[in-house]
């Protein structure tokens, strides 16, 4: 591991005015940092610990939340609101690691963790333009079975690993922000970038900016929701391909839904072609499957997983299936 410095913020300001170094990173619960530390991968000059900032749920007046940063996951997976008013990302936590690494980790660390490609981790032998822009990906021609079938690009074929913001994504979860110019909001969508020619380039904040809070709006639909990982062994495995979703009827019509996808993307991938074929039609698994078939029209399979997009199809009809038959 690379030697660092190590200071701990009080504060918001405080992290702001010791992370403003280029080579600065901020530690959370460190359950991903600490990893890519100790495999050279990340390689930071200077550590800011942030685990004594605010660590609070708060209840807005109309019905939505504010997650502090600094919220760890086994907390938010088990506070009543969420379990009751969001189901869907309780379930996702709960789904997304051990109960060791859930205590440690931290709601702003789970939306910055980075992918599992073993090609981005193999530093010593392995291409990676994730790792080093220009560089080349062996994932492509490699061993690919995990890798993404949706919004990839031939720089980059790998996958973002959260199961939490898979969750944030169906529910328009808004980012909170504090940098060198200010604060600002960011839609979940919009914080992770797509690999394009630049994929370490992961995300949308800029240089020192801090996650601050995570906001849920009030959303009755999200009341009806849920959250399903489909992957290679029942227990602290990464999604091959998951789904959440919110379904709200009228009668035997789809009224309101949210689709979000895990394991198929770069980032958290909203299912909006599949919402758009569904909303004002008929509940029917049909209907449902015809809308992944819709979401999943533009995949583009690798070597090894050609089984996602049918298998992306068929969870998204079953999940679907599943929210329909508990609102009748």
């Amino acid at each position: 591991m690379t030697p660092f410095d190590y200071s701990r913020a009080s504060d918001v300001a405080d992290a702001l005015r010791m992370g403003a170094g280029v080579q600065a990173k901020f530690l959370g619960g460190g359950t991903n940092l600490v990893d890519l530390m100790r495999e050279t991968i990340e390689r930071p000059a200077a550590l800011v610990d942030i685990t004594g900032l605010p660590a609070e749920i708060t209840e807005r007046d109309d019905g939505g939340l504010v997650i502090g940063a600094a919220v760890r996951n086994t907390a938010l997976a088990e506070h009543r609101t969420v379990r009751t008013r969001y189901p869907v990302l309780s379930r996702a936590i709960l789904a997304g690691a051990s109960a060791q690494i859930r205590n440690m980790a931290t709601v702003g660390g789970n939306l910055l963790q980075r992918t599992r490609c073993s090609y981005f981790y193999d530093d010593a032998g392995s291409r990676c333009n994730k790792r080093q822009p220009g560089q080349g990906c062996d994932a492509i021609d490699g061993f690919n079975r995990n890798h993404a079938i949706l919004g990839a690009s031939e720089a980059c074929v790998a996958t973002h690993p959260s199961d939490m913001c898979v969750a944030l994504a169906a529910l328009d979860a808004v980012v909170h922000l504090e940098g060198r110019g200010g604060a600002r909001t960011l839609p979940l969508v919009e914080l992770h970038r797509l690999p394009g020619d630049r994929p370490d380039l992961e995300t949308a904040l800029q240089p020192g900016e801090l996650i601050t809070a995570i906001e849920l709006p009030a959303q009755p639909i999200a009341a009806r929701s849920t959250y399903r990982k489909v992957r290679d062994r029942s227990s602290y495995a990464f999604a091959l391909v998951s789904v959440a979703a919110a379904l709200e009827l009228d009668g035997d019509t789809v009224k309101d839904v949210r689709v979000a996808l895990g394991g198929v993307a770069h980032k958290p991938w909203r299912a909006l072609e599949a919402e758009q074929a569904l909303r004002g039609g008929k509940v029917s698994e049909a209907a449902f499957r015809a809308a992944a078939e819709a979401e999943l029209a533009h995949a583009v399979p690798l070597s090894c997983n050609t089984f996602k997009i049918e298998l992306a199809k068929r969870t998204i009809t079953a999940v679907l299936g599943e929210l329909a038959g508990a609102a009748r």
